[in-house]
C-alpha cells in the first residue's frame, strides 16, 4: 500500500520515469549496504529481537510519511520521501536476513517444499490486496489516511512478532571474527554451484525483466486508468502468484524443478514483452496475473533450495547474499527500469529486459547441468 501510495505521489509530481527508478534506487542503497552486516547479527543474535527492532524503524518511516502528507505540502517535493524511503531501506537491510533465517527454524527440513509453497503464497496474498486496496483508498480518502492505515498493519505485525516464541540460533563451534564469519558465509554460497545458478538466474529475470516499477508511467500513459487502475495492476502479479500457490500447495514442484524453473523464467520474460506491446487494460492485467504465475514457481523452488542446502549456523549470512543478488534487485532493477525508459522510451525498454530476460535462461541452460538435473 505503501509503495502504491508514494510512486503514485511522486510521478504526479515530476511526470519522470526516472523518478519511479529512484524510489527503488533509495530503498535498495541502505538495503544493501546493510545486507551483509544484517546477515552477520541474525547469526549471533536473537532473531526475533532484530526483526521488532527493524519493524519498529519502518512504522517511525511510515509515522513521518502521515506527518508530511497531512502536515502540508512537504512532502509534495520529492527528496523527503526519498529519504523516508532510505529509512525504510536500513531497515529492511536488517530485517530480511533475520527473518529467512528465523523461518528455517520453523519447519522440520522434509516439510521445506510444501512450507516454502505456503510462506509464498501467504506472502502473495498481502501483495495481492495492498496495491489494490492502496489505490482504491488513495481515491477514496487520500494519501494521508492511506499511510495512517499501513501504519496501523505495521503494527499489527510488530504484534505477531512480539507472540512469537524465540528460537535459539545454532552457532557454529569455531570462533570467528566478525571478517572471519563474514568470509566464510560468502565462501559457502559462492561454493555452491546449484544455488548460486539458481539465484543468478532469478536475478537477472528481476533486475532486468520486471515492470512493475514503471506501472504508474503505463497507467498514466498507455493505459489511462489512474491511481485505482494502477492499484489493480499492481496486484495482478501477486493475484497470479497465490493462484499458482494454492495449485502448489497440493503438488508441490518436486521432480524435474530446475528444468520447470527456467522455462517458468522464460514464460515470465515472454509475459513482461506482451505487456510492454499492450495497449487494452484486460490484456495487460491477464499478462500480468501470468507473470505473477511464473514468477512464484522460481521463488518457491530457489527458496526451497536456499533452506534445504543451507546449515543454520549459516542462514542469516547466505539470506544476506541471496538478498543482495535477488531482494534489493526488485529497487535496482526499478532503477535500471527508470533509467532504461529515460534513455530508450517506455515500451523499448520492457521489451529489452524481456528479451534479455529470455537469452539468460539458454545461457544458464547451458552452463548449469546441477540446475537442469534438479529434484527437489
Amino acid at each position: 500500500m505503501q509503495a502504491t501510495v508514494a510512486a503514485w505521489l511522486i510521478y504526479q509530481q515530476t511526470k519522470d520515469p526516472l523518478s519511479l527508478g529512484l524510489i527503488g534506487l533509495s530503498e535498495a542503497v541502505p538495503a544493501l549496504g546493510l545486507a551483509l552486516p544484517g546477515g552477520i547479527l541474525a547469526d549471533r543474535f536473537d532473531r526475533r529481537m532484530i526483526m521488532l527492532a527493524s519493524s519498529t524503524l519502518m512504522l517511525t518511516a511510515s509515522l513521518a510519511f502521515v506527518y508530511f502528507i497531512l502536515g502540508g505540502s512537504a512532502l509534495l517535493s520529492a527528496w523527503p520521501a526519498y529519504m523516508l524511503i532510505f529509512v525504510i531501506g536500513l531497515a529492511r537491510g536488517l530485517f530480511v536476513p533475520a527473518q529467512s533465517a528465523l523461518w528455517g527454524k520453523l519447519l522440520p527440513s522434509t516439510h521445506y517444499v510444501n512450507g516454502s509453497v505456503w510462506n509464498s503464497s501467504l506472502w502473495q496474498i498481502g501483495a495481492v490486496s495492498g496495491p489494490a486496496v492502496g489505490g482504491l483508498c488513495y481515491a477514496w480518502i487520500g494519501a494521508g489516511h492511506t499511510m495512517i492505515l499501513v501504519c496501523l498493519l505495521i503494527g499489527l505485525a510488530l504484534l505477531s512478532y512480539m507472540a512469537m516464541n524465540g528460537r535459539k540460533t545454532e552457532r557454529s563451534s569455531k570462533a570467528e571474527s566478525v571478517m572471519e564469519s563474514l568470509e566464510s558465509g560468502l565462501r559457502f554460497f559462492f561454493g555452491h554451484k546449484l544455488l548460486l545458478s539458481a539465484v543468478t538466474l532469478d536475478l537477472v529475470a528481476v533486475l532486468f525483466g520486471g515492470a512493475v516499477a514503471l506501472l504508474p508511467a503505463f497507467a498514466d500513459e498507455v493505459l489511462h486508468c489512474g491511481p485505482e487502475g494502477l492499484g489493480y495492476l499492481r496486484a495482478a502479479p501477486a493475484l497470479g502468484a497465490v493462484m499458482m500457490g494454492l495449485y502448489l500447495a497440493f503438488r508441490p514442484p518436486a521432480k524435474k524443478a530446475g528444468i520447470l524453473m527456467m522455462w517458468c523464467i522464460a514464460g515470465f520474460g515472454c509475459c513482461m514483452i506482451g505487456f510492454a506491446l499492450s495497449e487494452a487494460f484486460w490484456l495487460s492485467m491477464a499478462l500480468l496475473v501470468m507473470s505473477g504465475m511464473f514468477d512464484n514457481v522460481s521463488v518457491i523452488i530457489r527458496s526451497t533450495i536456499l533452506q534445504s542446502h543451507t546449515p543454520d549456523e549459516m542462514r542469516g549470512r547466505v539470506s544476506a547474499v541471496n538478498s543482495l543478488f535477488v531482494g534489493s534487485s526488485n529497487e535496482i532493477g526499478a532503477f535500471e527500469s527508470g533509467l532504461a525508459a529515460k534513455l530508450f522510451g517506455l515500451v523499448p525498454s520492457v521489451v529489452g529486459g524481456g528479451i534479455i530476460t529470455i537469452a539468460s535462461v539458454i545461457i544458464t541452460s547451458r552452463l548449469s547441468p546441477s540446475l537442469r538435473k534438479l529434484n527437489l
